[in-house]
């Protein structure tokens, strides 16, 4: 599943993508693989300082002879490293929901993942680090993360999409630019050239219109199906199920919409880490291979 919240039929629909399993292909391309560079790695039990922003830029891929941007799922099937994304969703319009206090925010979960030194990716809408901007530029800023967009408005860049509003076709790359904006403006100083679809949904049209944001797409192959979900267990299981080296998994970083989210990775990375995995950012992925 990936992302949302828009309203609930907005967030609902996106779970009904994850449960179909119908973002990750969402029309678009193949797999594709990174271009040889030296990888990046996080111990298991104590990760590897991130470099600094301006020290060593993030591996991308490379854009397509048709001039479409790259799309990423998961990285080399060798050694056992997992990357556990969490989209930070809040949509365009969804400031009076929180000025009423709905919740689009889940700093227990950044804090167990800092408590268990778990690097992790991201995926944040410019709407959220506008609401939230003394998380976005403390996630920004912690060498355990890296922040990638998701996005500013968290509409569809490809539709049907789940009943989400569409973007211009014309404004995709105005969308995406306004994002990496509000990230500067929060302060978040971490970030990451990846772009992630909102709802997964993209076609060839949508690539080539993100393209000259001069982003890799990260797509995902394990659906956690946190969003919405009422108990943990359920959540855990999934992803234990489907992990496999160099798996990218997808969560959520939205306590009104995936209220079970951290409850859940207290399970699943001490499980993984018994099990031999190492857990690693999308960067040291795509850096793999």
């Amino acid at each position: 599943m990936h992302s949302p919240i828009r309203t609930v039929r907005s967030f609902a629909a996106l779970a009904l993508c994850a449960a179909l399993s119908a973002c990750g292909g969402g029309g678009g391309s193949g797999k594709s693989t990174a271009a040889p560079s030296a990888p990046a790695s996080a111990t298991a039990a104590r990760p590897t300082p991130a470099a600094s922003p301006e020290a060593s830029p993030a591996p991308t891929l490379p854009v397509g002879a048709d001039g479409r941007a790259p799309v990423f799922f998961h990285g080399k099937r060798g050694a056992k490293r997992v990357a556990l994304t969490f989209d930070a969703d809040m949509t365009s319009d969804e400031g009076p929901r929180a000025a009423r206090g709905e919740p689009f925010d889940n700093p227990e979960l950044i804090t167990t993942l800092r408590r268990l030194k778990v690097p992790a990716t991201v995926f944040m809408t410019g709407r959220w680090a506008e609401q939230y901007p003394d998380q976005a530029r403390s996630i920004g800023g912690d060498a355990l993360f890296e922040v990638a967009n998701h996005s500013y408005s968290h509409h569809a860049f490809s539709t049907p999409c789940y009943g989400l509003p569409a973007v211009p076709r014309d404004g995709a790359r105005a969308d995406v630019e306004r994002a990496s904006a509000a990230f500067r403006k929060a302060g978040v100083r971490r970030t990451v050239p990846y772009f992630r679809f909102p709802g997964g949904c993209y076609d060839d049209a949508a690539l080539r219109a993100v393209a000259p944001a001069k982003v890799t797409a990260v797509q995902w192959d394990v659906i956690s199906g946190d969003a919405f979900a009422k108990k943990a267990g359920p959540v855990a299981d999934q992803v234990l199920t489907q992990v496999k080296p160099g798996s990218v998994v997808v969560m959520h970083c939205t306590r009104s919409a995936a209220p079970t989210t951290d409850e859940a990775v207290r399970r699943i990375v001490p499980e993984l880490r018994a099990r031999g995995y190492e857990f690693v950012r999308v960067s040291d992925l795509i850096a793999g291979g």
